[in-house]
């Protein structure tokens, strides 16, 4: 018995010795995520990864109130996530308005989960930029390194170097071409990508890795990121559907039952769950990117949608450790194709989340107390205000194009690969006519953007749509959701 141990034993470090002479050098123990590489062989990306320049991640939550309660828990996790991974807190820059730990509203004071079942993310979590300093100047001036055209915040930028790598995640209501913000104006995509290529220009990353959840996400990039940037980007949906709100009120499984709002969001939460599960070290962005889809789009089921992906393909290849570093507790747990999450939860729109807020507040506030006509009354206004936007804007392609070709004119979607709008300007200028004769878009207004950017590409001048919103807009509705107190999104 003895003889034949010491057979096999030769057996192996004559094996071990003749693979592609790579050696142990040093390390005589090897974890078990580790052998594979060792007797398969690393990739170029396992090299990559050992000597990976400084990670960077910048993580926005584009919106405030407690009924948007999702974005900041998505962008909490995210930072629990990267900070179990090992990035350090001066490489992490958190935006994120921070209204909702502390809201009266919240059950859990100081407290915010991402998951039902979820420990609370909140704890740790930088505060970077918040409140009105949550704004698109800051954002764009913290992906350029430019701390002169900061204002507010802690002065934290991405003061990358040539051999870095960025990570960016964004969350928030979306529209075609635009992202929401809680302090106005919001982000154009044509800004968004003109910062990327300053950016770019610079000299200070080597790769940059985007994650974006809003509705019509992938109308951001859709014609406008080239892929000489070394940019690969993913989004929540394609140019043309809605994202969707997870763990939500009266679905499964069941939120904790003090909660009356989603705790996250489709994408957002599949990614991190994902994330959180595995050691980074063994899955690539493509892998996950197909892992994201196939969880976001929820086969057979009547939500969900189409996660895209934009620029450099090549840089999918990569794994997530380039730019999320891993957890040493999943060292053990290589990603494998069928081990991803299940799918195993009901979706809302996003557009529809706010709704189902309202709609359990005023459900579950008692028989006529001021709670239940307070919660009537938001519910009313904020209908008021759909409808009002709903209205005016077909009104308004009616009063251009005829009541013939009006809806045709402005429900009309370019070809796949090209940009929502020629003239970037033009459609902010739209923007800022109908607001002022039409009263605040708001986050769901934004579901309209491109009947506007239609209404730019068929040429019709800032004059022509003055007159024409004035007509349609006789009256303003007096809700906040249509008060311009906060100024004009654009």
């Amino acid at each position: 018995m003895i003889r034949y141990i010491a057979g096999a034993l030769v057996l192996i470090v004559l094996s071990i010795s003749a693979v592609d002479s790579r050696t142990l050098g040093d390390d005589v123990l090897k974890l078990p995520s580790e052998v594979s590489n060792f007797i398969h062989g690393s990739s170029s990306s396992d090299n990559d990864d050992d000597a990976v320049g400084t990670r960077w991640a910048v993580l926005i939550a584009g919106s405030n109130g407690y009924y948007n309660y999702r974005h900041q828990a998505d962008v909490c996790h995210a930072y629990q996530t990267l900070k179990n991974g090992g990035l350090k807190d001066e490489n992490i820059i958190v935006f994120m308005y921070d209204d909702i730990a502390f809201d009266e509203q919240n059950p859990r004071p100081g407290v915010i989960i991402n998951n039902p079942l979820g420990q609370d993310v909140y704890a740790g979590v930088p505060k970077d930029y918040t409140g009105e300093n949550v704004n698109v100047n800051n954002f764009f001036a913290v992906l350029l390194g430019n701390k002169t055209d900061l204002t507010g915040g802690s002065g934290k930028v991405v003061n990358s170097g040539p051999d870095d790598h960025i990570f960016v995640y964004y969350t928030d209501h979306g529209g075609p071409g635009v992202l929401g913000m809680p302090t106005y104006p919001n982000m154009y995509a044509y800004d968004l990508i003109d910062v990327l290529k300053k950016k770019h220009a610079s000299g200070t990353y080597k790769s940059f890795v985007f994650y974006l959840e809003a509705c019509e996400s992938g109308s951001i990039f859709e014609g406008l990121l080239p892929k000489g940037l070394n940019i690969y980007a993913t989004t929540a949906s394609n140019a043309v559907e809605s994202s969707w709100g997870y763990y939500c009120p009266g679905e499964y499984p069941s939120l904790p039952s003090e909660y009356d709002t989603c705790l996250g969001d489709l994408y957002s939460i599949a990614w991190l769950e994902d994330s959180d599960l595995h050691n980074l070290r063994t899955e690539s962005l493509k892998q996950q990117y197909k892992v994201v889809k196939e969880r976001t789009i929820n086969k057979d089921l009547p939500y969900g949608s189409h996660v895209m992906e934009y620029g450099n393909s090549e840089l999918s290849v990569q794994h997530l450790y380039m730019y999320m570093g891993t957890n040493p507790s999943n060292d053990n747990m290589s990603f494998v194709e069928d081990n991803s999450l299940p799918i195993n939860s009901m979706a809302v729109n996003q557009r529809d989340a706010d709704l189902i807020h309202f709609w359990h507040k005023f459900r579950r506030a008692p028989e006529g107390s001021p709670k239940k006509m307070k919660a009537q009354k938001q519910f009313l206004d904020m209908m008021s205000h759909r409808m009002h936007i709903d209205n005016s804007i077909p009104l308004i392609g009616k009063l251009l194009f005829g009541f013939e070709k009006g809806a045709e004119v402005l429900k009309s979607v370019r070809p796949s690969g090209e940009p929502l709008v020629d003239d970037w300007e033009c459609l902010k200028t739209m923007v800022r006519t109908y607001e002022t004769q039409c009263g605040s878009l708001s986050q769901y207004g934004m579901k309209h953007m491109r009947s506007l950017a239609n209404i730019c590409n068929a040429g019709i001048s800032k004059e022509m749509m003055a007159e024409a919103s004035a007509q349609a807009c006789v009256t303003i509705p007096t809700g906040s959701w249509s008060s311009l107190h906060r100024g004009l999104s654009a």
